[in-house]
């Protein structure tokens, strides 16, 4: 497979307008160009806010294979723009067998959550090892151990509702240090607990935030590789919810979005006038602060890693690909596990 990580173009800008000139995806807010770039060097375009996107370039995106998504302004997702769904109906026709097994849906599930566990695991382990504060250092060398204990009882497990315990056990015990993590900007980045919709704090705002874009990488991955993102096998079956995408999602929270969070505010990239705070006090990130983020992000991407199922070096930013290639590899029959990813 090609190993090009082509660009999403995020438009953050308030009332621009993205529209197909020639070959080229031009935006223009205030009648002033603000970018122009071929479509060529574009895989998917994600606008927030109040973003309009011509019809033109719409029905050149959908025919090419590109998506565009509109999210919200702190991310949330709205409506996705795709062309006629592709990919092999016998597999998707695998993919909902084996959604009907549960033994094969069980399988894949705890497959999922080790590799969430083992990359939560591996976060914290770093986090103790970068601490001076022995405190904190102990700490997190016990949430560690614990999660090897929700591991080694997972292993056991073959039943869904179990296997989503001990997936909610591990990461209460995960987010219950991860304030020892933070190293710079202690008081304002204060984390007590996972909150969400709406975040009520800023280190919950940044998170959210890069879930939102990890959510939209791994519905990519698993529309290009053919199977349905609507579903999935840890995650129950909802009307409009991409279950396979949240599936994927799991095991890369703790690497392409934990750790970045952790790194953009213990570098101070991040700041506190970076948020800003909505009635009811939820707290969301500003344009200045969605910019920095996700410039960031895209750079994470490029970071490569080795992929310790293919024994290879890869861009971090393909490596969704690479599991719903492993995972419709499983569903064919031409591996007998889905192996998830965490580095060895």
């Amino acid at each position: 497979m090609s190993r090009e990580l082509l660009n999403t173009l995020f438009v953050m800008t308030q009332g621009a307008y993205v529209h197909l000139e020639g070959e080229t995806a031009k935006v223009e807010a205030d009648g002033k160009t603000l970018l122009q770039t071929p479509l060529h060097h574009i895989g998917s375009v994600v606008t927030f806010g109040n973003v309009m996107v011509s019809p033109q370039l719409m029905h050149k995106c959908a025919a090419e294979g590109r998506t565009i998504t509109f999210l919200s302004t702190s991310g949330r997702f709205l409506a996705r723009v795709v062309g006629p769904v592709s990919g092999n109906v016998l597999l998707r026709e695998a993919q909902y067998g084996a959604y009907v097994d549960p033994a094969r849906r069980a399988q894949i599930a705890k497959a999922v959550v080790a590799g969430k566990i083992h990359n939560m695991r591996s976060v914290l382990l770093r986090g103790a090892r970068e601490s001076s504060d022995d405190v904190k250092k102990t700490a997190l060398g016990c949430a560690a151990e614990r999660l090897a204990e929700h591991l080694r009882n997972l292993a056991a497990s073959h039943d869904i509702d179990e296997i989503r315990g001990h997936e909610g056990l591990a990461s209460a015990d995960y987010f219950s240090v991860f304030d020892a993590m933070i190293l710079a900007q202690r008081t304002d980045f204060k984390f007590a607990f996972r909150n969400r919709r709406p975040p009520r704090d800023r280190m919950n705002a940044l998170l959210s935030f890069l879930y939102a874009l990890l959510h939209n990488d791994c519905i990519a991955a698993a529309e290009g590789i053919g199977l349905d993102p609507q579903i999935g096998y840890l995650h129950a079956l909802r009307s409009g919810r991409p279950a396979l995408a949240l599936d994927l999602m799991e095991e890369f929270r703790p690497v392409m979005a934990d750790r970045l969070a952790l790194s953009l505010v213990n570098r101070q990239q991040i700041k506190p006038e970076h948020f800003q705070i909505r009635a009811g006090e939820s707290v969301l990130l500003n344009e200045d602060g969605r910019k920095i983020v996700i410039a960031s992000y895209q750079k994470r991407k490029q970071t490569e890693v080795n992929h310790p199922a293919l024994k290879t070096k890869t861009p971090l930013g393909l490596v969704p690909h690479l599991q719903a290639r492993i995972l419709a590899r499983y569903l064919r029959g031409d591996l007998m596990d889905y192996i998830p990813y965490y580095p060895r």
